[in-house]
């Protein structure tokens, strides 16, 4: 089971940041959040009660009315600043960024994005995330048309799972700031419009999962950021409800440097451990402190449990969590768990006691 990455969309990135008048990054639009200067900024608010939302729950945020209700936009993955370790991009600030993928209530999906939200202010900004391309000096945009369920932070690189595709890469200097129309998505004289977004951040790279008879692909449900060894590794799991499907867990080596997979000579990456004994309707797992976690939902009506302990004795914590958690990431500063939920009106982004578990 191994991973291998495409060539890298450097020429096209580098058209993108043409076409929108220079790139901004990851620093720009946290400085623009920090000072409120951009009139598209939104603003979430905290839970008065987040207790009340899971039993683990120790503090949460929603999104504003608009976001809370959307039913185009789903929230998915989840990670942070203190995964990135990258306090020049961050401006020091403490960072959560989510991922979202578009359903069709229209018949149209716009792909997936991003969002930026300051924890101290809980403003935030949606960013859409894209696949340009350049044929015969011409760029053309296309939305990256993945579930986004997991996301992983690290150094200037923003990894963003693709279920059977493996997953994506970003690199936050990329991101720039465009003027918009409401309509479609495409780059023309009168500048770039992106469905109404403000903020896009182009794919830099692809990771193409791949497999064999004695050891089918992962389906890259989720990702998250493993720090529990020097050497921190990307891990990787699959969501399964359904019996037949597995529910496998792997890890694969970061170089602690570049923030990308370490390569073997012959381009690919292998998976250096796997696990087969995920729970059912798993949504996001990590590893902190020597133990194992994960989230897993219970549909659209009952709160979700997260499973705590070492592979294959994993205990469960049942109302753990609000209605419908996703991916999970952990912030060792804090000692603490982070999820968010996606379903209309009961959208929020928690933070959990890790303690609480054990």
């Amino acid at each position: 089971m191994h991973l291998r990455r495409s060539r890298p969309l450097q020429a096209e990135s580098d058209a993108l940041a043409a076409a929108a008048g220079g790139r901004l990054g990851l620093h720009g639009l946290v400085d623009a959040l920090v000072a409120n200067a951009d009139p598209r900024t939104r603003q979430g608010r905290g839970a008065l009660a987040p207790r009340l939302l899971g039993r683990a729950v120790d503090w949460a945020f929603t999104w504003d009315r608009a976001d809370r209700r959307d039913r185009r936009w789903w929230p998915q993955g989840i990670t942070s600043s203190s995964d990135g370790a990258d306090p020049e991009r961050s401006r020091g600030r403490d960072l959560v960024v989510t991922s979202w993928y578009s359903k069709k209530p229209d018949g149209v999906t716009h792909g997936a994005r991003v969002t930026v939200v300051d924890l101290a202010t809980l403003r935030y900004q949606h960013v859409l995330l894209v696949v340009p391309t350049v044929v015969d000096g011409a760029l053309t945009l296309e939305p990256l048309r993945v579930h986004a369920g997991g996301l992983v932070w690290h150094g200037p690189w923003l990894h963003v799972a693709a279920t059977g595709r493996g997953f994506m890469t970003c690199h936050w200097d990329d991101l720039v700031r465009v003027t918009t129309g409401q309509e479609g998505l495409s780059v023309g004289p009168g500048g770039i419009s992106a469905w109404g977004h403000t903020h896009l951040l182009p794919v830099r790279f692809t990771h193409q999962g791949l497999g064999t008879d004695q050891a089918p692909k992962l389906r890259f449900s989720f990702v998250s950021l493993d720090r529990s060894e020097p050497q921190p590794h990307l891990l990787a799991g699959e969501y399964g409800r359904a019996r037949g499907q597995t529910r496998r867990v792997a890890r694969f080596p970061i170089d602690a440097e570049s923030g990308l997979l370490v390569e073997d000579d012959d381009g690919s990456t292998v998976a250096l451990h796997l696990d087969e004994s995920g729970v059912t309707r798993m949504q996001g797992a990590v590893v902190a402190r020597g133990r194992w976690y994960a989230t897993a939902s219970v549909g659209a009506v009952l709160p979700g449990s997260v499973h705590a302990g070492t592979p294959g004795r994993l205990r469960p914590h049942h109302l753990a969590t609000p209605i419908g958690p996703e991916d999970l990431s952990y912030w060792p500063e804090q000692d603490r768990l982070w999820t968010v939920t996606e379903h209309p009106w009961r959208r929020w982004v928690c933070a959990m006691r890790r303690s609480w578990f054990d």
